[in-house]
Formats: C-alpha cells, structure tokens, sequence
C-alpha cells in the first residue's frame, strides 16, 4: 500500500484529505505543520509528499524547497487555496511550484509497479542474457594482423584529433562563455522584472511577503550588474553599454522602493506626486531595450564562435570518420557476436516498452484518481467552511497549550474568544460553576484542561458568570482532543451550546406548574371550607342578633363573627391566587381607577409616603373586575409602604404598550399583542433575585411573624393571570422594586358601575334548595324559613330530578354547582328548564370548577352567590333572582368536570 505524507496546518483540510485518500487505498500519515512534516520525513519513508504551499512558520515556496531538500527521490505534491500544482521531481524547477506540469514519476502511484519496471532493468538483462548466452569464438591470425593495424592507425588518428579536441574545447570555453553572459542578461532581466512584480503584488495586497520578495531581488541587482560588467570587459563597448545601463536600472529599483514605502506610509500625496512623474515604466523599458542591445552582441560573438568551433568539429569529424571506417572493419569482427546480443536487446527493449505503456497508463489512472480526490476535497472543504461559520454553536479548535487556532463567528458572539487568545489568561475574566451553578470548577476540571489531557466528553454542564456587566451564561460543552502522527495530543476541538434561554425557560415552567400546582390544591380545598364557614358566618350572625341583652356573650360571639370573616377573605385570597375566583369583568378607565386608588391611599399610607401618578393622556379602558383591580392595588401598596419603614416615593404609572413576539418567547405565558400597563413603584430597599423568584408563591412572606400573611402578590398574580394579563417584578437591592401589570385591553366604551340595590326583604314564594352538605342545607332552609319563604330541600342532583318529576311545584331553583348524584348544579339547572320552561336559577358555590366560570369570568345570564354569605346577601340574591326572571334556558350549556361533594 503506498505511504503518502500529507502536511497541512489547518486541521479541518487536513482531516479531509486523510479521510478522502484513505478511501483510494492509501496508507496516509496526517502532520498539522512544517515542523511536524519534517519530523515524520526523518522517521519514515514515504512514497509521496502532499505539501501545502503556505504554512506558519515558513513563506510560501521555502516550505516545498525544504521538503524537496530533505527527500529529493520522493515525489511531491504542492497545495494551495488559490490554485492545485502538482510537482514532477527530483527536478524543482528554479522559478518556483508550479512551473512544472509533468507527470508524476510511477513512485508517485504504485511504488511496487515501479521497481518492477525499473528503467535500468534493460540493462542489467542484456548483461545477464550476454553472460548466459554468449558463445566466444577464437580469432584467427589474419584477424590479428587487421586488428593490430588498425589499432595502430587509430593511435594515429587519435593523436590528430587530440590536437584538434585542444582548439575545440577553447573554442566551445568561448561558446560557452557567451552563453553564460546570455544567462547572466537573462537572469538580470528576470530579477528587474521580479522587483516590479513585487512592488505591484505590494501596492495590491500590501502584503509583507511582497515587500521581503522585492527587498530581497533588490540586494541581488547590484552584485548580478557587477559580475555581468567582469564577464564583458574583454569588449569595451559592452562595458560602456552596461555602465550606462546600471544607474537607470538602480534607478527604477529606487523608484519602486519609494513607492512601496509611500503605500506603508499611506502617503496619498506622495504617491501622486510620484506617479505623476511617470519615469519608472520609462526607465524600465529603456533598461530592456539597453539589455536587448546586449543581448544582441553577444548573440552575435556567439555565432561567429560558433563558426568557428564548427568548422573545427569538422576537421575533426573528418579523422572521427576515418577511425570510424577502421572501427567498422574492427565491428565486421565480431558481428556474430552482436547480432546475437541485439536480438537479446530487441527481446528487452519490447518488455520495456510494454511495461512503460502498463506505467504510463497506470499514471493516467492515479493522476486522474488523484484530481478526482482533490475537487470532492474542494467541495468537501466548502460545506465544512460554510457549515462551521454558520453553526449556532461556538466552536474552538486550540493547541495543546490553550491558544485559539480557530473559532468561528458563533464563538466570537457567545464567548468573545477569538483566534490568537489563550483559555488559561481567559479563565481570570469570569468566574466558573458546575451546573449547579454553586460549586466552582478546579482548574483541572475545565473542558480546555480535560481535553488536553486526552478526555473526550459531551454535555459537560457549567455556568460562566463574567467579572464584567454581561449576564451569566449556561453552556453544554463537548471535547474531542487532536493527536498528530506519533499519536501524541497537539491540541483539541470544543463545541459549546448555550443553554441559557432553554435553562431560564424550564425554570419558569416549573416555577408555573408548582403555582399551578399550589392553586389546584387551594381550590379542593376551598369548596368545603366555604361550607362550614357559610354554617359558621350564618349562624354566628343570628347568635350577635339574638345576645343583645347580654353583652359578654355577644363580644365572644362577635369575635368568632370575626374570625370567621378573616377565614372567608383568606379563602378568597387563595381562590384568587388559584385563578378560581368568579370575575365579574366590565371596561375600565384605568387613569381615573388609579387616580381614585392614590386618593384612597393617602390618608392610609402616611405624611411618609409621597404618592405620585404618571398617566398616559386620553381614554384607556382595560377589561378587569374593578374591585378585584383595587383590592390589588392596595396589597401592592400596603407592601411598598412596608419596603419603605423610613418613608420615600410611591410612583403609579398606566401606559399602552405593546408586547412583541420577541418578548414572549421570553415569557411563554405571554400572548403578543396591545395591553394596558400599570406598574406601582416604590423607593424601598428592594428584593434579591432569589425573593423575586418566590415572590407569588402563597404563604412566602420575609415580613415578621404575624405581620403578613404572605398571600397580598400571591392574590394579585392569580387575578392579573385569571383576567388574561401578565404581571412582571423588577427590583434591586437598596434601590426600590417596580411590579408591571399587563391588562387586557377593553373594547368599546367604559361600562357604568350599577348601584347599590337597598337590603332586600323576604318573600312568600317556595325555594327549591340543592345542597349536599347536610349542615349548609339545614342553615339555608332554616334562614330562608326565617325571611317567610317555604322551602323545599334535596340532598343530590338525583333526588332533586325525582321530586320534580313527580310535580313539585317551586318558584326558584337554588342550587350548588357542585354537587353529587351524577350531574352538576348547571347540568341539573338545564335538564329541568327541559321540563319547565322560564325556570328561574340562583347559582351557589365556594369553588365553581369552571362549571358556571369560564375564561375567569361568570357566564353570561348567571346569578352566583359566593359562599360564605350572611343572611342580608342570602335576602337580596333570592330577590333579585326571583324578581330579574333569569331563565335557565337562556344559559349555554357547558359540559363541567363532575366531583364529589
């Protein structure tokens, strides 16, 4: 298998090129640089080289010198980003890669094939063949005679041509001596013309490797005009030529050299000036015509001297032919002999044939393999170029001591590490954690460490936070380490994912499943609850009426009242954080809400707190339950003012705005769209992050034992989320905390509020009670016995059905929404309007479970009374449903979670 040496400094190419010649069948040692390359070449004998022109360390076509040097039998391919050579040696030719397109010698291909058509195969046959074959016959002695006068002849002969050798070797010392002058011209006119090419490539590209090559032929100028000066001096008026031609040549070098000088300055002016003077393409060209001149004469010296050897080679080819008639009588001889050995030649020079034409077309065939191998490598390094720079991930190749060799555009953005920095200097601008994002990681725990060591890792988790103002970062980080020839690491490649936004994303899923969680629990809880609070707020009301005359016992009663009425406005907090409490929504105008809330506030805030609004002109409606809109106000207040114990600003702003997409992929629980914003901002002493992030849970509070119940944001988050909005905590330590809240807008004009109906009395009619809770049904039947009405009870939905079916008459049908025998209070409420048409219904419940309650507000056409309730609410909700006329037939049937009472 044929050993090829590709040397590549960028490690993606070269991984290519392993890759894609392995598949041909080759046996491939990859090395990252010129250093590496010419290691490899000291301990292993390669068939080819694959070489690129251009490397660190080494400028441009020294790299292929310097190979060709350390392996001139090897054959060597040259590669480069601007164009594919391929080289033909032992021969490099002196004008650079590239000059040469000859085909690769048979090494290059098969090197087994090679040695076995070896070129001095036809040689050594005719020598063995001779030695095998050849029978020798004696001379005779007339054959002796001939031999020894024509060799005496010759002696003759040879002595002449002697003589005559002696007048043409000086003659050829002329020619030669001509042709050397020719050279020197032409090795002067080529150094002219490499400076010019230089000072352009460098007013080009302004590169430094221009500005060397031209430095350099600069230096060789002045020494090849003086050895081209002593080479003529046998001829005055070449002297004269070239002394006139050498300040014009210096000249134009000098002229090239200010303008290359002029450009690094970036001296416009100069430049100008310079070309405006115009001599240097004047100088060059009266240069070439003087060197042309020069060239001609000794074109010319060189003929006649020519001539003259020339007709001395024929004198002398006159004697060379006259030994040659007696070397002919001498070949006579032994043509016995030399006929036997040119059939053995012609026998060798036809295998040879045959196996140059197995060669050469084996050549074609590699060539072609390899030209095929280098455009799928062309196209491969594209994708990999285009998918690299456009991967989302940052990616870093580095060395083995940590610097960055490569990084792409995504490395740059995420890390700010670009080619050129070191890991290990980076590690002191940022502070480091496991995923946790406590526990520091050990120096020997980094990725960059772990890889250098030869460890190969994926979805290693840290957290960077930088000592600067930007914001920690979550990364997925995998390793993969680099090893070059001999198998040791000379450096590694490491991808990293940022996480942050998916890691912030989960954080508030699961921050919004635990609320959810939480408001679940509250409100299985809260239907029974409310229960026995309605028995225990009912009762102890009449129990205060009836101990009038006896006053201890009447304050004992009322501080239960009481307790009563803290527990009943506790479940409401819960029910409303739980997003379970009924809404009864309507438009809005916030300027003048917020307006009335400050002024509320004042005298209940203090001298202390100075209240200020900042308000956006014109009408703006939101579409809310105002008192729920206040009661979260004041809880937003009342914390602000405890922020501030030594007095400061409370600030209450409403504005429209209008949340992007943008920034609902931030907050999945944001719908992108217009809202109405109102934020209250304070002065206090603010929270820290991990405060904020508790902030709406139920219970949480950091105010004193029995100072809070820890239930204020917790209520306003439920019921800005239950009306559709979004609500937002901003805050920092020592500096204050602002909460937006983000309302739905309102459509249409502002709703006017209702007024207060005077207390109702009772009445007459006959009430039908649906209550599976025996305590709350004997309360209610007895206190609507009290306010005159009749009553008729039912324990379920089953056994309310059964009595109406068997003509029980009633006036109103007043049932919970939730309630057992296998429908709810609403099912219940339409499969009688089904019997009796213009069925009048008053709803009750302490949980409604989205039965009556849909998208955080009352269904249309439906009369709820909210448990717990007192005997003064019981009176007027039954009026007003009995005198309203609400008809179960107009409510739209929604199917509705059954439970158990």
């Amino acid at each position: 298998m044929p050993r090829i040496l590709v040397v590549d400094d960028d490690p993606m190419v070269g991984a290519t090129i392993e890759v894609l010649l392995q598949r041909q069948g080759f046996d491939v040692t990859l090395t990252d640089g010129g250093e590496t390359g010419l290691a490899a070449l000291e301990t292993q004998a390669f068939d080819v080289m694959l070489v690129d022109i251009f490397m660190p360390h080494m400028r441009g076509f020294e790299s292929i010198r310097i190979f060709h040097e350390r392996a001139p039998a090897t054959p060597l391919i040259a590669m480069s980003g601007y164009a594919f050579i391929r080289l033909a040696f032992p021969r490099l030719s002196p004008h650079g890669a590239g000059a040469r397109r000859d085909p690769l010698p048979a090494q290059a291909v098969h090197p087994g094939r090679a040695a076995d058509h070896d070129p001095g195969m036809p040689r050594r046959c005719r020598r063995e063949r001779t030695a095998e074959g050849q029978e020798r016959s004696p001379l005779i002695p007339t054959q002796r005679v001939i031999l020894g006068a024509g060799l005496a002849i010759l002696l003759i002969i040879t002595a002449a041509s002697i003589a005559l050798d002696f007048k043409s070797r000086s003659d050829a010392a002329w020619v030669n001596h001509a042709v050397q002058v020719q050279k020197k011209i032409s090795d002067l006119r080529v150094l002219l013309r490499r400076a010019e090419s230089a000072a352009r490539g460098y007013e080009l590209y302004r590169s430094a490797g221009f500005s060397d090559e031209f430095q350099a032929v600069r230096a060789r100028i002045a020494p090849a005009l003086a050895e081209l000066k002593r080479d003529v001096r046998d001829h005055p008026d070449q002297v004269a030529l070239l002394e006139g031609t050498e300040p014009l040549a210096l000249r134009r070098i000098e002229i090239a050299a200010a303008a290359m000088r002029l450009r690094t300055e970036n001296d416009q002016a100069g430049i100008a000036a310079l070309n405006g003077k115009a001599e240097g393409r004047g100088l060059m060209d009266t240069v070439m015509r003087n060197l042309d001149h020069l060239s001609a004469e000794e074109e010319r010296l060189l003929t006649a001297r020519s001539q003259d050897s020339r007709r001395t080679g024929i004198v002398l080819l006159g004697i060379d032919v006259a030994g040659a008639v007696l070397i002919l009588l001498l070949v006579a001889l032994v043509m016995r002999e030399s006929r036997r050995t040119t059939v053995a030649l012609q026998s060798t020079l036809t295998e040879t044939t045959a196996a140059k034409e197995a060669l050469e077309a084996a050549v074609a065939e590699r060539t072609e393999h390899l030209v095929a191998a280098h455009d799928e490598l062309r196209l491969s390094v594209n994708v990999l170029q285009s998918t690299f720079r456009s991967m989302a991930e940052a990616v870093l190749v580095i060395d083995a001591e940590g610097t960055v060799l490569l990084s792409n555009p995504a490395a740059e953005r995420m890390l700010l590490h670009r080619a050129g920095m070191n890991l290990r200097n980076l590690r002191a601008l940022s502070d480091v954690f496991h995923g946790d994002g406590v526990t520091p990681l050990r120096a020997d725990e980094l990725p960059s460490t772990r890889v250098l060591r030869g460890e190969q890792f994926e979805e290693l988790e840290m957290i960077v936070r930088p000592h600067s103002d930007n914001s920690p970062r979550h990364l997925m980080i995998s390793g993969r380490p680099m090893r070059d020839g001999q198998g040791n690491i000379s450096g590694a490649v490491l991808v990293y994912h940022d996480a942050t936004t998916s890691r912030e994303t989960e954080r508030q899923l699961y921050q919004s499943q635990k609320l959810d969680a939480i408001g679940k629990l509250t409100g299985g809880v809260a239907h029974d609850f409310n229960n026995m609070l309605t028995v225990i707020s009912g009762n102890t009301e009449t129990l205060v009426a009836s101990l009038k005359d006896q006053p201890e016992l009447q304050r004992t009663a009322r501080l239960i009242d009481d307790a009563a009425e803290r527990c009943a406005d506790l479940i409401q907090h819960l029910l409303a954080f739980a997003r379970r409490q009924p809404l009864q929504p309507r438009n809005v105008e916030i300027s003048a809400a917020v307006a009335d809330i400050a002024k509320l506030l004042r005298p209940t805030l203090g001298e202390q707190i100075q209240i200020e609004t900042v308000l956006e002109q014109g009408p703006m409606t939101a579409h809310i339950d105002p008192s729920r809109l206040t009661n979260a106000v004041l809880n937003m207040a009342i914390n602000a003012r405890d922020a501030m114990p030594n007095g400061g600003k409370l600030l209450f702003e409403a504005h429209r705005v209008e949340l992007d997409e943008a920034y609902a992929q931030n907050n999945p629980d944001v719908r992108p769209g217009p809202y109405v914003m109102l934020a209250v901002s304070d002065t206090g002493t603010g929270m820290p992050a991990e405060v904020q992030q508790k902030a709406f849970e139920p219970f949480f509070t950091t105010k004193e034992v029995g100072k809070g119940s820890g239930l204020g944001l917790s209520m306003v988050y439920g019921f800005v989320k239950q009306s559709g909005g979004h609500i937002k905590i901003y805050s920092e330590e020592g500096y204050g905390t602002t909460i937006k809240l983000y309302l739905p807008p309102g459509e249409g004009t502002v709703d006017v509020a209702t007024p207060v109906a005077p207390q109702a009395q009772g009445g007459a009619e006959t009430i039908f009670v649906v209550e599976d809770d025996t305590l709350v049904r004997n309360f209610v039947t007895a206190q609507l016995q009290s306010l005159g009405y009749k009553t008729v009870a039912a324990p379920d939905s089953r056994a309310a059905l059964q009595l109406i079916e068997a003509g029980q008459p009633f006036d109103l049908l007043f049932t919970d929404v939730v309630i057992p025998g296998g429908m709810s209070g609403r099912e219940l409420a339409e499969e009688v309007a089904k019997r009796r048409p213009g069925l009048k219904v008053l709803y009750t419940s302490g949980y409604t479970d989205n039965a009556i309650v849909h998208h955080g507000k009352l269904d249309d056409g439906v009369l709820l009374l909210t448990k717990p309730y007192r005997r003064n609410q019981l009176a007027e909700m039954i009026r007003k449903a009995l005198g309203g006329g609400i008809a179960a037939t107009k409510i739209s049937a929604s199917p509705a979670p059954r439970r158990p009472a």
